[in-house]
């Protein structure tokens, strides 16, 4: 495991963070004076980071210049040099195995873990979804982590927080990969009909019930499994990533910042108004089986209808066959295109 907190100086997260923000070499007097260190520290680290695959050159006179890091390089360091937040994983935890990231985050966050601190997991051997479901994932494959954020607002705004990061992780993998995303309300992304994001929001609120202590949000991404058959038997006729819909290798460092800086974006957004109303218009814009007729699963019986959008809370609108609309609350209830998965 590797913690990484703004305090620390001289990790290979601050010497990759200052090369990767160059275009030119940097000076090995230049880090010294940016990060308060002697030659004899810089000089180690870069020796480690080529012991670890970087190619870094090093000319006399002129300093080091990062040329290339390692093939799907999946670090602490790695990840945390192409952060461009002002807290969403300023605090980084990393696990190269856990059992999963949300009670691991948890379990931060109850110790007095700050906002934005961030779980990341290579591996995850306990992974839960909706309605405890729990699957085994192996490294090398998907983005698996957890952000810790410590709300002012009261429990019933929770569940908007689903919808916000939905929102960031759709809109950075569209910017990332050039694939067509689709958000599954309230939780999933989905690209060509198959899902390749999972999101699971839980909170934890004071004894009194009514204040929220915090709130973590879990998020899985398929990125590079090669073919279905890496997928559970259950789950490959729904399944998919990034790499079976692309046909492309994808740097799963630089997705996670890319996701976390939208997520920091849209919850400020959020924060300021307590509703989805400046966030709607592009939310609705990705909305999965928009004005299609889909199924609600709810416990209290199942019927079709016509998805409609979301309301400023995040409900989805759902305009029965009788013309009545309807409001689908988060929970329980479970929406399915009329022929499929979306």
């Amino acid at each position: 495991m590797g913690v990484r907190d703004k305090s620390m100086k001289t990790d290979r997260s601050d010497i990759l963070t200052c090369l990767r923000s160059s275009e030119d070499y940097v000076s090995g007097q230049q880090l010294c004076d940016r990060l308060g260190v002697s030659r004899t520290a810089v000089w180690k680290v870069i020796k480690q980071l080529k012991e670890e695959g970087y190619r870094i050159e090093s000319v006399p006179s002129r300093g080091y210049r990062l040329v290339e890091s390692p093939a799907d390089a999946y670090s602490e360091s790695e990840i945390a040099s192409r952060l461009r937040t002002k807290w969403a994983g300023q605090r980084l935890i990393f696990f190269e195995s856990t059992g999963s990231t949300n009670p691991d985050a948890k379990r931060f966050a109850e110790e007095g873990a700050p906002r934005g601190t961030t779980v990341v997991a290579d591996r995850q051997t306990a992974g839960r979804g909706r309605r405890g479901r729990s699957w085994e994932s192996p490294a090398g494959r998907s983005i698996y982590f957890t952000i810790i954020v410590r709300p002012a607002f009261i429990p019933d705004k929770a569940s908007m927080i689903t919808l916000v990061m939905a929102l960031s992780v759709a809109e950075a993998i569209h910017e990332v990969t050039g694939l067509p995303t689709g958000i599954k309300w309230p939780n999933d992304i989905v690209v060509n009909g198959k899902k390749v994001v999972g999101i699971l929001t839980e909170m934890s609120m004071t004894p009194e019930m009514n204040e929220i202590q915090f709130l973590v949000a879990g998020v899985g991404v398929n990125v590079n499994q090669e073919s279905a058959e890496e997928f559970p038997e259950e789950l490959r006729g729904a399944a998919t990533s990034l790499k079976i819909e692309s046909g492309r290798h994808f740097d799963r460092a630089a997705l996670l910042a890319e996701i976390l800086a939208r997520f920091e974006q849209d919850y400020e957004t959020f924060e300021r108004t307590l509703t989805l109303s400046e966030l709607k218009e592009r939310y609705e814009s990705r909305l999965a089986g928009r004005n299609a007729v889909v199924r609600i699963l709810d416990p209290a019986g199942e019927y079709t209808g016509i998805s409609r959008g979301i309301t400023e809370t995040g409900e989805l609108i759902v305009e029965k066959e009788t013309g009545e609309t309807v409001l689908i609350y988060a929970g329980e209830v479970s929406v399915r295109g009329l022929y499929g998965y979306v």
